[in-house]
């Protein structure tokens, strides 16, 4: 595993860079507290008999990722990455046979996918998927959502990550 970078934005940037860059931020720190575990680790649960993992996570966000940036914002049509309508929560229930390496390329591929998604919208832009009401999203909502998503999920991360090998930090 590679170390990731991980700075805040500016304290003068714009708000789009400002969004963009605390949502870098914050898929940067769950990068960081999968870092240096084995796959044997990343599949460990929080407190069995939870079916949480660190490697659940990624690919929960990953399905995340696929689905406001890709599925929502921009239309686009895709079969879920984990989920079934007989395995909702698919994304957690990981075997031995699941990876960090095709986890995190996945999930990588889906943040590039957001991204450039992202590039073509503006923040007051509507997306073509609609909320239970009818109402579209912006991507300024998106963004917000997103944030909010990882930052609560990587407390989660913390704690399991504490359990796991006794590391802490931010």
């Amino acid at each position: 595993m590679t170390t990731e970078e991980r700075s805040e934005p500016a304290f003068d940037a714009t708000e789009r860079e400002m969004l963009e860059g605390w949502l870098d931020y914050h898929r940067a720190t769950l990068a960081m507290k999968c870092e240096g575990l084995t796959d044997a680790q990343l599949r460990e649960a929080s407190v069995p008999p939870s079916a949480f993992t660190l490697l659940g996570l990624v690919r929960h966000l990953a399905e995340n990722e696929r689905g406001w940036f890709r599925d929502v914002l921009a239309g686009e049509e895709l079969p879920l990455l984990y989920c079934t309508d007989e395995d909702p929560d698919g994304e957690f229930h990981v075997t031995e046979a699941d990876t960090w390496e095709e986890a995190r390329t996945t999930w990588q591929a889906e943040i590039e996918a957001a991204r450039a998604n992202a590039a073509k919208t503006a923040l007051d832009g509507l997306s073509v998927g609609r909320s239970s009401s009818g109402s579209p999203f912006t991507l300024r909502w998106i963004y917000t959502h997103m944030i909010e998503e990882y930052a609560r999920h990587n407390g989660h991360a913390d704690l399991v990550r504490e359990r796991i090998d006794g590391t802490t930090g931010q």
